[in-house]
């Protein structure tokens, strides 16, 4: 075909360099890429029953993604190549404004982050130094935990919300050396009308199935007793103590009244809830680039898919069960659906 990029060979795939060209690449990069997608193999994963049509469709839309998500990562590999000769040819005139990756996990000095394999900790959070977060615990999106000048232990099903913050102190006004300790099925940012949740914990500890509201912050020396519970936006004073079962707010915090047994149950809910949603961000960021677009096109093909109208029709559709949430992430489905199957 006129205008495209014709391979000698009947076994390759033919990739029109025409497409590439409309994307904005040069001419001769077109023609590379067009040459790389046809010696390229195509393996897709097995396809759901009754997918047969989209397979077809990922794998010539897929390796046309592929390949342009391939040659945009070595553009930005070759970008940052050349930024550092550039630095190196500057010399004492150099103004250099360092391109850094972020790293999730950064040793400090000698102190070296410790995340148990069960642990979810975001891609854009950062743990820092003299760290150790717990069995089924998650770091959201966003947090610093910075164990530089001491240490920072996160226990088992503990939840630390967005744009939290956990630090430590190596001195004070009273000269105590305080590490932060957040116990087990602690949770760490939640319920305000604030957009964000941003708590910060400061040389603290904070015992097991505790609770820490959003925008809260806890300076040195504060403990907060097992079941105890601090509500969104207190500010929490020095070597300050929260008894077990009472809940303390304002600015200062004060005590407010004692926890009922629905709060006491809640907090544990809310801890179990974390541990099952973080395993769902994990696989999600997990996934590689042909399981993101293959559901891309399965989603495609069941939206706005109605279930009450497709039984008035007498039609069954099966969802994949790429798209199904386990019912440990939707409570409420689980009770409708538990009376029902009884």
């Amino acid at each position: 075909m006129k205008g495209d990029t014709v391979i000698s060979s009947p076994a390759k795939t033919l990739l029109p360099s025409r497409l590439l060209l409309l994307a904005g690449l040069p001419f001769p990069l077109a023609l590379s890429v067009s040459s790389i997608a046809a010696a390229a193999p195509f393996t897709p994963s097995p396809a759901p029953k009754g997918t047969t049509c989209l397979v077809a469709l990922a794998i010539s839309m897929g390796t046309l993604g592929r390949v342009i998500y391939t040659v945009g990562f070595w553009i930005r590999e070759t970008g940052q190549a050349i930024d550092r000769l550039g630095s190196r040819l500057q010399g004492n005139y150099l103004f250099q404004e360092q391109i850094s990756r972020h790293r999730t996990l950064m040793n400090i000095f000698d102190k070296v982050p410790n995340v148990h394999k069960d642990a979810f900790v975001a891609p854009s959070a950062s743990v820092i130094g003299d760290v150790q977060v717990g069995h089924g615990s998650s770091i959201w999106y966003g947090c610093v935990l910075r164990g530089d000048v001491n240490s920072i232990y996160v226990g088992s099903g503990t939840n630390i919300q967005d744009n939290s913050l956990v630090h430590v102190a190596k001195s004070n006004l009273s000269g105590k050396v305080l590490p932060t300790i957040i116990g087990d099925n602690v949770t760490v940012g939640k319920f305000s009308l604030k957009p964000c949740h941003s708590a910060v914990l400061h040389g603290c500890t904070v015992e097991n199935e505790s609770f820490v509201g959003m925008g809260a912050v806890l300076l040195d020396g504060v403990v907060v007793e097992e079941h105890g519970m601090v509500a969104a936006g207190s500010l929490v004073r020095q070597n300050t103590k929260i008894p077990s079962g009472e809940v303390w707010g304002g600015n200062p915090a004060k005590f407010l009244r004692k926890l009922t047994d629905e709060e006491r149950a809640f907090i544990a809910q809310s801890a179990t809830s974390y541990t099952n949603l973080a395993q769902v961000h994990a696989a999600e960021n997990s996934k590689s680039f042909d399981e993101i677009e293959f559901e891309k096109l399965l989603r495609k093909r069941f939206a706005r898919r109605d279930e009450e109208y497709d039984s008035m029709l007498g039609i069954v559709r099966e969802t994949p069960a790429e798209l199904i949430l386990p019912d440990n992430i939707l409570p409420d489905k689980a009770r409708a659906t538990t009376p029902s199957s009884q």
